[in-house]
């Protein structure tokens, strides 16, 4: 998508979602390292339930560290995208994605209509999958 030439956000909009998505991404560091140090930190019991137990806790903290990586990625993206002019915007269609849907997702990247086609697309998809 090339730069847009006005933006329909204010600077002063821009920068209060990057303080946003700055403070989210140090959130989300912050917690992955106290879940590293909890890994680092795991002692495999003798008795096997108490093992199974642990190796199940460890299963959800690797699971949930993995999930912030990917969305430091995309708080990054993001964050790249008010950099170069183009947050805000859909992906898809170019429209502005509205500052109550970036209020409540700061890292979208698709307006509300192109999301629920997307999700539609994703429902029909997996309903063709399951009848086979």
């Amino acid at each position: 998508m090339a730069k847009k030439v006005s933006h329909y956000l204010t600077d002063e909009q821009l920068e209060y979602f990057r303080g946003k998505l700055l403070q989210w991404k140090s959130e989300l560091l912050r917690d992955s390292e106290d879940v590293r140090d909890m890994l680092e930190e795991r002692n495999f019991e003798a008795d096997p339930v108490d093992s199974a137990s642990n190796i199940l806790s460890q299963a959800f903290e690797l699971r949930t560290k993995d999930r912030a990586r990917k969305l430091i990625k995309k708080i990054d993206k993001a964050i790249a995208k008010i950099d170069d002019g183009t947050y805000g915007y859909c992906e898809e269609t170019g429209e502005p994605i509205g500052l109550n849907r970036l209020e409540a997702r700061p890292i979208a990247t698709l307006c509300i209509e192109a999301q629920e086609r997307h999700e539609k697309m994703e429902r029909d998809y997996r309903e063709d999958v399951l009848e086979k």
